[in-house]
């Protein structure tokens, strides 16, 4: 076997492979995308707003995150959940048939993320409200 043969088989094999156009984002990867961003989105408000809650974070930052951070995680990890799981729902296929389904288990685990961190700063501003 020729050097030039044994470089020439892996060109080969890589030509014969089905590939998936970069440029097609279908419905359900779109739904996916603003699904996992907005559980993504909480789950950060979230988390500041639990430091908040806890007394380790005291920054100008942070001031304006409080209970209002707690609610809007909750919201937008219950919105990015309840769309990821849609997703999940509706998707035809398998993972890596570009129908979104990796991107809605994704944003589901990140909105249930998003709502634990929000109803966890929630229960900590009312414990030390009370």
């Amino acid at each position: 076997m020729s050097a030039l043969s044994m470089l020439a088989a892996p060109a080969a094999a890589h030509a014969s492979a089905p590939t998936i156009a970069v440029g097609d984002f279908g419905s359900g990867r779109v739904g996916a995308s603003v699904a996992a961003l907005l559980g993504l989105a909480g789950a950060i408000v979230g988390a500041l707003a639990l430091a908040r809650a806890t007394g380790r974070i005291r920054t100008r930052f942070a001031a304006g995150i409080g209970r209002n951070g707690a609610f809007v995680a909750l919201v937008a990890g219950t919105v990015g959940a309840a769309l990821g799981l849609l997703v999940v729902v509706t998707a035809e296929g398998g993972l890596g048939t570009g129908n979104g389904l990796g991107g809605g288990i994704v944003a589901l685990i990140v909105g249930v993320i998003a709502v634990v961190f929000g109803a966890s700063a929630l229960a900590r501003f009312r414990r030390a409200a009370a």
